[in-house]
């Protein structure tokens, strides 16, 4: 499954695995939209938005802001988990704070005047 959706992973937490897209991971807090409670007529929609996500996003921006309107009748599925136990098996996992780091870093340059002999 994770072949034909690479945007969804397998998530572990209190021995329960779950197959969600994972909207953001920091120290705290883990927050996945999990698939398994999905009404059945929203399943094919789910996937057809984060498919729109995963190939028109850079993947470093959660689901939830890059699709905002569309994605919110999908927040009944949404969980939150303490990041501390949570185990990710496999698949694509969104960290907003690895947003700034990754950002280049700028030199600074320092211009000398030579002194006037």
């Amino acid at each position: 499954m994770l072949k034909k959706y690479p945007f969804l992973a397998i998530v572990k937490y209190s021995n329960i695995e779950y197959v969600c897209v994972i909207q953001n991971q920091d120290n705290d807090v883990t927050t996945i939209y999990d698939y398994n409670t999905l009404h059945e007529g929203d399943k094919s929609e789910f996937l057809r938005l984060a498919d729109q996500w995963w190939w028109e996003s850079n993947r470093m921006i959660p689901i939830n802001i890059f699709l905002k309107n569309d994605w919110k009748p999908f927040a009944y599925c949404a969980k939150t988990l303490i990041s501390k136990e949570v185990e990710i098996i496999d698949g694509h996992c969104v960290r907003l704070n690895e947003l700034s780091t990754k950002r280049t870093k700028r030199k600074n340059i320092q211009l000398v005047r030579k002194p006037d002999s």
